[in-house]
């Protein structure tokens, strides 16, 4: 095969990148490991910023996402006895929806512009150093097959090959605790996310929609969610979300998902090599404290699509030879807030650590400046920042 842009990863980042792609004209095709199943069904981030709606709208993905999506004007910061809302549109005068990563991968599959060859093996790089990059893999039949391009986009997450194939410096943080999640099959007791400060540890009330509710309970790393039965699971996030202060209850119901996600930061540097550009969890990860998972690899493809379609179809190789530079400061910016905003919630055994996190709740909860400064990095800084 012959395309302009050989793509590897069919999540939303890949997706999106060949939608992007395509509108300005520029060909792709798409590989991914998994089946399109697989994939569609994967339960990720649910928060998408301000930015990330309006890109989506502005590449004809928006309907569904206005129509069923919910937008929500802030979040709730609390801490034992207390529970306060920080409004958004009244602080920076922008929102964010509530709107699962299934949702977009949904939509980006119903669009359709998008060549892609599922469930392939032995997805191989070869010669991204020179001007004739190429890919080779087996697809789902069993024949061998080649695609050769002009570039070679790596959307391929945290395991594919394309992160290896960059000769980089890495940055690594990872916490001492994780997060037990579940999705459970009960309307969410609040309206906007609850981010709750506890002594037993953090908790975090979100939702999918307005019949499913997303929940999180910061737990040790190694946790088996099988020791943590579904009683004991609802009996903590009362204690730790608050039950019956000041009149508010939480809801329990039939737990459909429980996993373990381990917390970590990464940032590989750089985004690129020759024609090899990597986009999204290729080339870093967040801890989903700061919501920003999707929406970087949102800002990413973004900023790849820009340079890519500026050099592949007019010939003007400057955006494609600052994409690295452009997407690192973003992605710097939303690495420290994640870091911050974890930092800030999740407890440990040091009492001294504690006070230190209940003054930040405080001031950021009482200051507007705090509180602005939260809200401006939440609902997400301008692509390209």
């Amino acid at each position: 095969m012959r395309t302009q842009v050989a793509v590897i990863g069919a999540g939303p980042a890949g997706l999106l990148l060949s939608h992007l792609l395509r509108r300005g004209g520029v060909d792709s095709v798409v590989v991914e490991t998994r089946s399109q199943e697989y994939v569609a069904s994967r339960i990720r981030a649910g928060i998408l910023e301000q930015s990330s709606v309006d890109l989506l709208t502005a590449a004809g993905l928006g309907d569904r996402l206005r129509a069923e999506g919910h937008e929500h004007r802030g979040i709730y910061l609390q801490m034992p006895g207390e529970r306060h809302h920080l409004d958004f549109v009244d602080l920076i005068g922008r929102t964010v929806w509530v709107y699962g990563q299934t949702e977009v991968q949904k939509d980006l599959i119903a669009a359709g512009t998008a060549e892609v060859h599922y469930e392939v093996t032995g997805t191989t790089l070869h010669d991204v150093e020179t001007d004739r990059p190429y890919v080779t893999f087996v697809d789902s039949g069993g024949a061998a097959r080649r695609i050769d391009a002009d570039v070679i986009a790596g959307c391929d997450g945290s395991f594919g090959p394309s992160r290896h194939a960059v000769p980089s410096e890495t940055f690594e943080r990872t916490y001492p605790y994780s997060w037990l999640g579940i999705l459970a099959d009960v309307a969410p007791s609040t309206d906007e996310l609850i981010y709750a400060w506890h002594p037993n540890g953090f908790a975090l009330h979100s939702m999918r929609s307005d019949t499913v509710s997303r929940l999180y309970l910061q737990v040790p790393n190694g946790t088996d969610p099988a020791s943590w039965p579904d009683d004991r699971i609802w009996q903590e996030l009362a204690t730790r979300l608050g039950h019956g202060e000041h009149g508010w209850k939480l809801t329990g119901g039939p737990v459909t998902d429980k996993s373990v996600l381990p917390m970590r930061s990464y940032v590989q540097t750089p985004m690129r090599h020759g024609r090899l550009f990597l986009a999204g969890d290729a080339a870093h990860i967040v801890p989903p404290t700061g919501a920003k998972g999707l929406n970087l690899a949102i800002a990413d493809v973004t900023l790849l699509s820009q340079a890519l379609v500026a050099w592949l179809r007019a010939g003007r190789p400057a955006l494609a030879e600052s994409y690295s530079d452009d997407a690192l400061r973003r992605v710097w910016r939303c690495t420290h807030f994640s870091w911050w905003m974890t930092t800030m919630l999740h407890t440990g055994s040091d009492p001294f650590d504690a006070q230190l996190q209940l003054s930040q709740l405080r001031w950021v909860t009482t200051s507007n400046a705090g509180a602005t400064g939260l809200a401006e990095n939440y609902a997400g800084l301008p692509i390209g920042f």
